[in-house]
């Protein structure tokens, strides 16, 4: 039987990582470059718009 090929392995795990990673990039990029699209984030901080807080009841 024959031995695993370790770097082989290793190599080809570097390579996916560094295609994912380029493919992040270039939507990043595609995102940022396309202001005001329906996919973008809501607002820079992340958070939602919390609605306004009702008085408190007597």
């Amino acid at each position: 039987m024959a031995t695993p090929n370790y770097g082989y392995e290793k190599r080809q795990k570097e390579l996916a990582k560094k295609r994912k990673k380029e493919e992040k990039l270039k939507e990043k990029a595609a995102r940022k470059s396309a202001p005001g699209d329906a996919n973008a984030a809501p607002d820079e901080s992340g958070l939602e718009p919390q609605p306004p807080a009702l008085p408190p009841e007597r």
